[in-house]
């Protein structure tokens, strides 16, 4: 069994502390928020974030972050906006035996880089391993059946992660296409907010289907110009992260959406739900496809009605209306 820390005590963070404490690795849960340890402390569950996900004593919870010192594996839970300042203030407690898990999905604001990027910039000496595919905190935390990828350029590492966590419950693949994988993670968030909105307008499955599979057409084709394999875009952190993720009400960027669809504005709607990727992401994305040459209507759309106050209908519309084209151009 491994000595795990994992940084970041919101859903995605305690519910695989559950599931490892639960498979009998020593697991620590190290938040930047005192009231946030104090209150999952007195509760046994973190009410906000994981209702009814009960935490057993055997998980230790702390502020202090030289709980990394000694362990195995240090996962970062942390959304996108933050992860650089944690892993700046981690790397000194990182030593490079030790392997570097992220699950946090989106792109760095600014840079334009991926979030394994940014972790090899602040953590050089540790071997990177990202953690992505289908899967809601709220069904890991209780061993509901989950299949996901461990994607690095690493192969012993991301070994490594495949054999120390897997279970009979979670099943994890390897694959080298680390651009791929994040890609992936990252955008689908994107169009899970899209299909939020259409479920918020009332519109039904045809329109929904029709939104998933050209939100991945525009998503692999991005991928590609980076250098992504087009293959990992029909795998678990491609279409099976979209799906799960345009189709759950766990998910918190097609919640945000049916808010914003309902009339909600955007912001408001993030304030109303929390931390929405899809959200920060959106005008990242826009930049990265500008700078690589790559045609993504979709996000542009969604770019507009997030920050640019254009009318979701007519949004749609937009897309509805363009230049006709063949299905299978590379272009949309």
């Amino acid at each position: 069994m491994a000595k795990i820390t994992i940084l970041g005590s919101g859903g995605f963070g305690i519910g695989l502390a559950v599931m490892f404490d639960r498979n009998g690795h020593d697991v620590t849960v190290w938040s930047a928020f005192e009231r946030e340890i104090e209150d999952i402390r007195r509760d046994g569950e973190h009410k906000i974030k994981l209702p009814g996900v009960k935490i057993t004593e055997s998980v230790k919870l702390t502020t202090d972050m030289g709980c990394i010192s000694g362990c195995e594996i240090v996962l970062f839970g942390i959304p996108s906006p933050f992860i650089r300042d944690v892993a700046h203030k981690a790397s000194e407690y990182i030593t490079k035996d030790m392997i570097v898990v992220n699950t946090g999905k989106g792109l760095e604001n600014g840079s334009l880089k991926l979030i394994s990027d940014v972790l090899a910039e602040e953590i050089p000496h540790a071997p990177i391993v990202i953690l992505s595919g289908p899967s809601h905190a709220e069904e890991v935390a209780i061993g509901v059946p989950t299949t996901i990828v461990a994607a690095s350029e690493n192969t012993q590492a991301a070994a490594f992660i495949q054999d120390t966590l897997s279970s009979n419950v979670f099943r994890i693949y390897i694959n080298e296409d680390v651009v791929g994988c994040e890609l992936g993670g990252a955008l689908k968030n994107i169009i899970a907010l899209c299909a939020g909105i259409c479920d918020g307008l009332g519109y039904g499955d045809n329109t929904k289907a029709a939104l998933m599979t050209r939100g991945i057409n525009e998503i692999s084709r991005l991928g590609v110009a980076m250098g992504a394999s087009f293959s990992t875009f029909a795998g678990l952190t491609g279409i099976g992260d979209l799906i799960v993720t345009c189709t759950s009400m766990h998910s918190r960027n097609r919640r945000a959406g049916i808010l914003i669809g309902q009339g909600v504005a955007p912001d408001e709607a993030v304030k109303i739900v929390g931390t929405v990727e899809g959200y920060n992401c959106c005008k990242v994305a826009i930049e990265l496809a500008r700078k690589v040459g790559v045609s993504m209507p979709i996000t542009e759309q969604l770019n507009d009605v997030l920050f640019n106050k254009k009318n979701v209908r007519d949004a749609l519309g937009s897309l509805m209306t363009r230049p006709k084209k063949s299905e299978l151009e590379q272009t949309i």
